[in-house]
């Protein structure tokens, strides 16, 4: 009988990603009994919640995914079978099932536990409320864990990972890796008259989230002015992380930005300040009367396309069931890349996702909105069908005149769809005014809840949802080099990646429902489209304005960027993502621009699955593994979550991912001295 291997593991990041690996370890584990793993966790956060998700943050921001949604354990997706917790739905079942006698053992506060209750499967989580699940689960893990497994936490931040030297002879027991913590219980050492904490490991996995970039030009510009003029920016951020104390009742606020974030500093700005938001039906619509406390701040709010993302639909699934992708399939990706030739997004890919999504809106109106027909439905369909069956490569101007004069016979004006323009709801034109640019808005968003109130029901809703499942397909397609780095570039990340992200990764319909109360009652106006930020000459206050809105300027001594970091490795300032860069472990990766010259992007330069990274020099870094945020080059997209229910290639990605690293490392510990 051989050796027992023995493998020394730090997951750098204990959130949702970290969890999901320290899960896949303990799984792979416990089918390799001879392979002795001692596992560390690295966050200064809490661990499960870490930085996001922990539970001393505001009640009030909300997860934009329902109930049924996330899951960090396998649920039957993965060959290995998963060790103990469940998904977040699972999890909510349970403890109500259980009754209130569990609520203290749980971790849950009342409040909390009378969210729980009142939560049903389609209903949208707070994130508190999503991070008990997170630490109930990490601690389900940890209890669960085989015998062959020891797990440490540290509650600690990683400043810097090194290697040992290729060609160095290892001391007895040495690892391939150093890690600097700045806090710590393990070999401690006096270094420059400061004490460090070292851990020594076999292999590293990157499961970080978000972290601080190097501003903007054009940011820095604004945080230099404030500082010089005492005014306040706040740069991007975490929401959970950004103090409004300083925020005045009743002044000007400047937001940039108009997605997820916002409603969580709209929220803490009005019913986070006492204002209270009193519901009231219409018809099928739950809307809102806000009741002010006079100590919000008036908040002048943009984004380039001048409108919030659209909001969630009310659904009981996550796609809406009417929505069966005919055109972009698994079947079809096959068939292309069968072709042998690099595929691109708007030649290739594009045009299938488009045609199930005209399909998807116009079989809806047939059957649920006949009224915005002007003749027989079944027929209309029927010469569709044979249209979107013809065979779709590329921009085909005959073929779209040949749509648009099919849906101007059968089609009212008003109710006929094209996708590729869903993200200018508006249109590009001018307002005379900031009210006339208000009350457009306005109407928009009306007609935006209304829509999903209507969910399964409304055309355009369904239509959105098939686009978002063709995204997840896409996921899959264009992972690890299945597209043109100029179709990724220019084509994935410049224009698909910000389109689909406002139609389908919105915010749950109840805020866009409290947007508008605030908006009728004079806290929340907007700017318009493409908007300019700056500072007035004196330096007395930020200034912003709109091309398209004949307004004088807004100007405030306040500016919010309501987006989170840029988490561009290149323009990081983590020590520990400075550190590794200017000692060449990890690098950007670059691709090739339309120009026939590299450009960076956003992340972390990795092999294909388990993501190893690659270093200055280009060389595999065996045992540093990347996972999550890092990999913002090599996927699009990159979920908190994986999705429960779901294939491990698609929206299980993140599962699958923690999987091959898991399962890379206890394969190499085992083949070790075999």
């Amino acid at each position: 009988m051989g050796q027992p291997r023995e493998v020394t593991v730090a997951v750098v990041g204990a959130g949702p990603r970290g969890t999901s690996v320290l899960e896949r370890l303990l799984a792979h584990a416990r089918v390799n009994p001879d392979v002795h793993v001692d596992l560390h966790l690295i966050d200064p956060f809490p661990p499960g919640p870490g930085r996001v998700w922990r539970a001393d943050q505001s009640r009030l921001p909300l997860m934009n995914t329902p109930s049924l949604f996330p899951t960090v354990v396998p649920d039957g997706a993965l060959e290995v079978p998963g060790v103990a917790g469940s998904t977040f739905d699972a999890w909510r079942e349970r403890l109500t099932r259980e009754g209130e006698d569990d609520r203290t053992g749980s971790g849950l506060d009342g409040r909390e536990w009378g969210e729980l209750c009142g939560l049903t499967s389609s209903d949208f989580p707070t994130r508190r409320l999503y991070g008990r699940y997170l630490a109930a689960t990490l601690a389900e893990l940890r209890a669960a864990a085989p015998g062959n497994v020891t797990v440490t936490e540290h509650r600690a931040t990683v400043t810097g990972v090194t290697r040992r030297k290729a060609g160095a002879e290892p001391a007895a027991g040495a690892r391939r890796f150093s890690l600097t913590l700045d806090d710590g219980d393990r070999n401690r050492t006096e270094e420059d008259g400061r004490t460090t904490v070292t851990l020594e490991a076999d292999a590293v996995a990157l499961a970080y989230g978000h972290q601080e970039s190097r501003l903007r030009p054009d940011q820095q510009l604004l945080r230099d002015a404030a500082a010089t003029h005492g005014l306040r920016y706040q740069p991007p951020a975490i929401p959970a992380d950004v103090d409004l104390t300083d925020v005045r009742a009743g002044e000007p606020v400047l937001v940039r930005g108009l997605g997820l974030n916002f409603f969580d500093l709209m929220a803490e700005l009005t019913e986070g300040r006492g204002g209270v938001f009193e519901p009231w039906q219409d018809g099928g619509r739950t809307r809102y009367t806000y009741r002010p406390s006079g100590r919000e701040p008036v908040l002048h709010a943009a984004s380039r396309r001048g409108v919030p993302y659209r909001a969630k639909a009310v659904l009981q699934t996550y796609v809406p069931r009417r929505v069966r992708l005919r055109f972009f399939t698994d079947d079809a990706a096959r068939s292309l890349r069968r072709e042998g030739a690099t595929l691109t997004f708007r030649h290739d890919l594009w045009p299938l996702m488009r045609r199930d999504a005209l399909w998807a809106y116009y079989a809806t109106m047939a059957e649920t909105t006949p009224s915005d027909l002007l003749g027989d439905g079944s027929r209309f369909l029927t010469e569709l069908d044979a249209l979107l069956t013809e065979p779709a490569r590329g921009d085909d101007p005959a073929w779209d005149d040949r749509l648009g004069k099919l849906t101007a016979q059968y089609v009212h004006e008003h109710a006929r769809i094209n996708p590729d323009k869903l993200a200018q709801p508006l249109g590009r034109r001018s307002w005379e005014s900031a009210e006339a640019f208000d009350a457009d808005v306005l109407e928009y968003l009306h007609g935006d809840a209304a829509g999903s109130a209507r969910g399964e029901d409304d055309p355009l809703k369904v239509a959105i949802g098939a686009l978002n499942a063709g995204r997840y397909l896409l996921k899959t397609v264009v992972a690890d080099g299945g597209i043109t780095d100029e179709s990724w570039l220019r084509e994935l990340r410049g224009w698909f990646e910000p389109f689909v992200e406002g139609l389908a990764s919105g915010p749950p319909v109840q805020r866009i429902e409290q947007l508008i109360a605030l908006a009728e009652a004079g806290v929340v106006h907007f700017l318009g489209p493409d908007p300019q930020f700056g500072v007035e000459e004196s330096g007395e206050a930020f200034v912003a304005s709109s091309p398209w809105v004949a307004r004088p300027p807004v100007t405030a001594r306040v500016m919010l960027e309501a987006t989170a970091p840029a988490n561009a490795i290149a323009r990081a300032e983590s020590p520990l993502l400075t550190g590794m860069l200017a000692d060449g472990l990890i690098r950007p990766r670059s691709m090739m621009g339309v120009t026939g010259t590299p450009e960076v992007t956003s992340g972390v330069d990795v092999t294909l699955p388990p993501y190893r990274a690659i270093d200055a020099a280009g060389r595999t870094v065996d045992g540093l593994y990347v996972i999550g945020l890092p990999l913002s080059s090599v996927q699009l997209g990159t979920a908190i979550a994986a999705e429960a229910h779901s294939s491990a290639r698609s929206g299980g990605r993140t599962l699958w991912d923690a999987d091959r690293i898991a399962a890379d490392i206890i394969a190499t510990a085992a083949a070790t001295n075999a």
